[in-house]
C-alpha cells in the first residue's frame, strides 16, 4: 500500500480525470465464490479529516473492492466476528456457550448461533436469494458489490499487519467470499423476525410423552410479553429524524436532521465513507459495518435518514399437529410432515453437537421468542415463525436507489421498484424543498380483517397489543395473500404503506407513523404497521414540540438543525421537575423512606432539583440526580398512575402530564436516588460530565444525553457503575447528520460518527470524532471534488489486488 500526501490540487485534478475516463466495466461477472482475490480489482481512496474516506472507481465490483479494503482497514476485528458468525463457527473457537452479542441475532450462546446460521448455510438459503432474477431478488450491481468488497477485504488482510489487539493474533481472522458478505447481509435483514427468535428455533424439539400436558401460552401474559419485545422503551436500536420542507427553510430548499441510536461497539455501528464511481453514482453518509453501501446519507440533490420502525416483521402460525405425530401438521385436514433440518457444529476441544431444526410451510417451528414468550410445542400444538425478510435480499439495492436519487420522489421510487427495507422507516428532503416520511417496509400481508378471522384465541390478544399475529396454520382460507403491486408474495406492496408527503415538518422517534405531523396525522393503515391514536412516548413528544416550534419559526438553515441536536432539553422534567421539587421540599422533617426502610435526608436533593437548568448538558448540575430519580419512579409506578392528567388522542403532545407526586412510589425513588448517589462519593449538584463519561487512551471524554424515559432528543444509554457513574456508552447517537442546500451544487452537511472511525485502539481515528461529540462540535463535510482536494491533510491512497 503505498500513501501519499497531495498538496498540489492540480496533480489530484489530474488524478482524478484520468480515473473519471476509465471505461465502464462491460466483462462479465465471475461466478460468487470465484476470485475473491483475484482479477485485477482497484481503487483509489482519498483520506479527509477524521479518517473519512471518499472512495473511487470506474465502476461498482471496483467500488467494493475499495469499500470492502478501508472497512478492514478500520473494523478488521469487527468485520471478522461477524464473517464467524454467519458461517456457524463460533463455538469453535470461543466455546457454545459464550456470548454471540447481538450484533446480528438475540441467539444467546455461540451453540445456538451457530446452530442456526449453519442450518443457512446448509440450506443454500442465500445462494437461491441471488439466484432470483431482480426485482425479486439482488441486482447485478449489487453484487458486483458484494464481491469486490470480499475482494478488498481480502486484499487488505494479505498486504497488512493487524494492529488491533482484538485480534492481531486470531486465527478466525480469514479471507471471505462474496457468499459470506451476501449472508452478513441477509442476517442484518432478519435480525427483526427469524433473528428474534433463534434460540426457539434451534431448541424446537418434538413434545415428549411428559410434554403431552404442556400448559398453553396465558394469552394476557403473553400479550404483554410481546407487547414489552417490540416496544422501543428498551430497544438497543432507535433513532430521531426530521425532515423540513422549503415552507419552512430560509431558502426555500428543504432540511435534513438524522439522528440514529445505534450501539456504540459491536457490528452494528456505521461507519463513513464517500462513494463515486463518475458518472454513475456519487453519495456519502452512514453504512453499517460489512454493508458495501451507504445506508443513510446525502448526495448533491436529496438525504436520508432511517429511523427503527413500530411494523412487526414476523407473525406467528399456530399449527394443529396429527395426534399419532407431533411432526406431522394438518392444513384443511391434510396431513403435511414438517421438514428436517439436522444441524453439526463443531465445538472448542474437538466435539460436535448435532440437533435438529423442523421447518413447516410458513417458517420453522418456534418454541418462544426469548425466554419472556415461550411458545410450548405439544402432541396437539406448535408454533411456526414467518419472516417474509427471510426471503428478501434487497436492502443493498433500496440504498443504491437512494443514492441515485434525485428528489424525494426518487427515494419512493427506489422504495417502490425494490422494496427491500425490513425494519425501519425513511425520512427525506431535498434540494427542491421536499419532504418525506414513508414506513416502506417488508412486512407479513396481515389485514385487519385477516386478523379478525384467522386469529387464534391467542392471537385475539397479541395482535391488537403488539402487532403480533397468531394465525390459524390449520385453515388454508388463513394464509397471507398478495398485492399487486408487492415484488414477492404474502407482502404489503408500497401503495399500503403510511407516508406522508411534503409537510411543513415529518418527525419520526419510533413511534407508529400517526404522529408524524401533529397537524396531518396519518391514519388508515393497518394494525401490523403500528398503532394509531395511542400515546407517545417523551421522546416522541419532546420532539415533536421542538420540530413544530422551529417549523412555526421558519427561516430555518443547518445551524438550526445542528443547535437541536444538542439542546439536551429533557421533556421529562418540563413536565415533571418542578412538581417533584416542590413535593421534595414539602417532604416532613425533610426526609423520605428508601426501598430499604431506612429514612433520608432529601433536603440537599430539593434544593439541587429546583436550581438545574433542565438540560442533560456535561455542564448541568442536577442532571444525574433527576436521571437516577427518574429511571427508579418510572420502573416502580405504571405510566398510567404516573400523571394526575390521562393521555387524550386529542392532545396527544402535552398529554399525559401533572406528575402524580402523592404515589408511595415517588418517595421511595427521591430516597433510592439520594442513597445511590451518596453510596457512590458522587455530590447530588456534580456536574453530569464527571459521571457520564467513556474512557479513551486512558482519558476521560465526557458524554452529554440522556435516556429513553427522559426524552431527550440526543439519546445516550451508558452503563451504570455503582461506584464510578456512567460509563461506557451502550448506545446512542451515532452517525448524525445536518444536511441542506444552497444555491451552488455542493450539499451543506455536517456530519458526526459519535464513536469514531475505528474501534482499533492504535488507530488515530478510535476516539478523534468522540472528542468532537464530547465539544458538541461537527465535521464539515467535503462532498465536492473541490472541498475534497482543499484538505490540507488530504492522503490518497491507490489499492489494488495483488498476485
Amino acid at each position: 500500500m503505498r500513501i501519499r500526501t497531495r498538496r498540489s490540487a492540480a496533480v489530484g485534478i489530474t488524478l482524478l480525470t484520468a480515473v473519471a475516463l476509465l471505461p465502464a466495466s462491460g466483462a462479465g461477472a465471475a461466478p460468487r465464490e470465484a476470485r475473491p482475490s483475484g482479477g485485477g480489482l482497484h481503487a483509489t481512496i482519498r483520506y479527509t479529516e477524521y479518517g473519512i474516506p471518499h472512495i473511487l472507481a470506474k465502476d461498482y465490483e471496483n467500488l467494493g473492492f475499495g469499500t470492502g479494503w478501508a472497512q478492514a482497514a478500520d473494523q478488521v476485528c469487527t468485520l471478522a466476528d461477524g464473517y464467524l458468525t454467519v458461517r456457524g463457527e463460533r463455538s469453535r473457537h470461543f466455546g457454545p456457550d459464550a456470548s454471540p452479542g447481538s450484533a446480528l441475532s438475540s441467539a444467546s450462546t455461540n451453540l445456538s448461533s451457530d446452530l442456526y446460521f449453519r442450518g443457512v448455510r446448509e440450506a443454500g438459503t442465500v445462494e437461491k436469494l441471488l439466484d432470483r432474477p431482480a426485482p425479486a431478488g439482488p441486482s447485478r450491481r449489487a453484487k458486483d458489490l458484494m464481491r469486490g468488497f470480499a475482494a478488498g477485504y481480502n486484499a487488505w488482510l494479505k498486504q497488512n499487519r493487524i494492529t488491533d489487539p482484538a485480534c492481531a493474533k486470531a486465527d478466525w481472522v480469514r479471507p471471505i467470499s462474496a457468499l459470506d458478505v451476501a449472508r452478513q447481509g441477509f442476517a442484518v435483514q432478519v435480525l427483526g423476525g427469524q433473528g428474534r427468535g433463534i434460540d426457539g428455533i434451534t431448541a424446537a424439539a418434538p413434545p415428549s410423552a411428559a410434554a403431552d400436558a404442556a400448559p398453553a401460552p396465558d394469552p394476557k401474559r403473553t400479550a404483554r410479553a410481546a407487547r414489552e419485545l417490540f416496544s422501543a422503551q428498551d430497544a438497543d436500536m432507535g433513532s430521531n429524524a426530521v425532515a423540513f420542507s422549503g415552507e419552512t427553510t430560509a431558502n426555500g430548499k428543504g432540511l435534513l436532521l438524522g439522528n440514529p441510536h445505534y450501539p456504540w461497539q459491536g457490528g452494528r455501528r456505521f461507519w463513513q465513507s464517500q462513494q463515486t464511481i463518475p458518472g454513475e453514482l456519487n453519495v456519502s453518509g452512514g453504512s453499517l459495518l460489512g454493508t458495501s453501501v451507504v445506508n443513510i446519507g446525502f448526495n448533491g440533490d436529496v438525504a436520508w435518514s432511517h429511523t427503527v420502525a413500530t411494523g412487526v416483521t414476523l407473525n406467528l402460525h399456530q399449527i394443529t399437529l396429527d395426534p399419532a405425530d407431533p411432526t406431522t401438521y394438518l392444513v384443511d385436514g391434510k396431513p403435511h410432515r414438517m421438514t428436517k433440518r439436522t444441524v453439526t457444529v463443531p465445538v472448542k476441544g474437538g466435539g460436535h453437537v448435532t440437533r435438529t431444526q423442523w421447518w413447516t410451510r410458513y417458517g420453522p417451528v418456534v418454541t418462544g421468542l426469548g425466554p419472556q414468550l415461550p411458545l410450548p410445542w405439544s402432541a396437539t400444538t406448535a408454533y411456526a415463525l414467518n419472516d417474509p425478510n427471510a426471503v428478501n435480499l434487497r436492502g443493498s439495492d433500496t440504498d443504491l436507489g437512494f443514492g441515485k436519487a434525485r428528489s424525494t420522489a426518487g427515494i419512493l421510487k427506489s422504495l417502490r421498484d425494490t422494496q427491500g427495507l425490513p425494519w425501519v422507516n425513511t425520512v427525506a428532503a431535498d434540494r427542491h424543498g421536499h419532504s418525506l416520511l414513508s414506513q416502506s417496509q417488508v412486512l407479513p400481508r396481515i389485514t385487519d380483517d385477516l386478523a379478525q378471522r384467522c386469529s387464534t384465541p391467542l392471537g385475539k390478544v397479541t395482535y391488537p397489543a403488539s402487532g403480533v399475529a397468531v394465525l390459524d396454520g390449520s385453515r388454508g382460507a388463513c394464509a397471507l395473500g398478495s398485492d399487486k403491486d408487492a415484488v414477492q408474495p404474502g407482502i404489503f406492496g408500497p401503495s399500503r404503506m403510511p407516508t406522508l408527503k411534503d409537510a411543513p415538518y415529518a418527525e419520526n422517534s419510533n413511534d407508529s407513523a400517526w404522529l408524524t405531523n401533529a397537524d396531518r396525522p396519518i391514519t388508515g393503515y393497518e394494525r401490523i404497521f403500528g398503532t394509531i391514536g395511542t400515546q407517545r412516548s417523551m421522546r416522541t413528544r419532546g420532539a415533536i414540540e421542538d420540530v413544530a416550534a422551529m417549523a412555526k419559526k421558519g427561516d430555518l438553515t443547518v445551524r438550526d438543525l445542528q443547535r437541536q441536536q444538542f439542546a439536551n432539553r429533557v421533556p421529562a422534567a418540563g413536565l415533571a421537575a418542578a412538581d417533584t421539587a416542590k413535593a421534595c421540599a414539602a417532604l416532613p422533617g425533610g426526609t423520605a423512606t428508601g426501598s430499604d426502610g431506612k429514612a433520608v435526608d432529601v433536603r440537599e436533593a430539593c434544593t439541587v432539583l429546583s436550581r438545574w437548568d433542565r438540560t442533560m448538558d456535561t455542564g448541568s448540575r442536577g442532571a444525574l440526580l433527576f436521571d437516577r430519580f427518574w429511571r427508579k419512579l418510572t420502573a416502580a409506578v405504571p405510566n398510567a398512575q404516573l400523571w394526575k392528567v390521562p393521555f387524550s388522542a386529542a392532545d396527544p403532545v402535552r398529554t399525559p402530564n401533572t406528575l402524580d407526586t402523592t404515589r408511595p412510589g415517588f418517595r421511595t425513588a427521591l430516597a433510592d436516588a439520594v442513597t445511590e448517589l451518596t453510596a457512590a462519593g458522587i455530590a447530588l449538584d456534580a456536574p453530569l460530565g464527571e459521571n457520564q463519561y467513556v474512557v479513551r487512551g486512558g482519558k476521560r471524554i465526557p458524554v452529554s444525553g440522556g435516556t429513553e424515559s427522559l426524552g431527550v432528543w440526543n439519546k445516550i444509554e451508558a452503563n451504570w457503575d455503582k461506584e464510578k457513574g456512567y460509563t461506557e456508552v451502550a448506545h446512542g447517537s451515532s452517525h448524525i447528520q445536518a444536511v441542506g442546500w444552497n444555491k451552488g451544487r455542493c450539499p451543506e452537511a455536517r456530519t458526526l460518527l459519535s464513536y469514531s472511525q475505528s474501534s482499533n485502539p492504535n488507530s488515530p481515528h478510535y476516539s478523534d470524532q468522540t472528542r468532537l461529540y464530547a465539544k458538541e462540535r461537527w465535521v464539515t463535510s467535503r462532498f465536492c471534488e473541490k472541498d475534497i482536494l482543499a484538505d490540507p491533510a488530504l492522503k490518497v491512497v491507490r489499492v489494488r489486488e495483488r498476485p
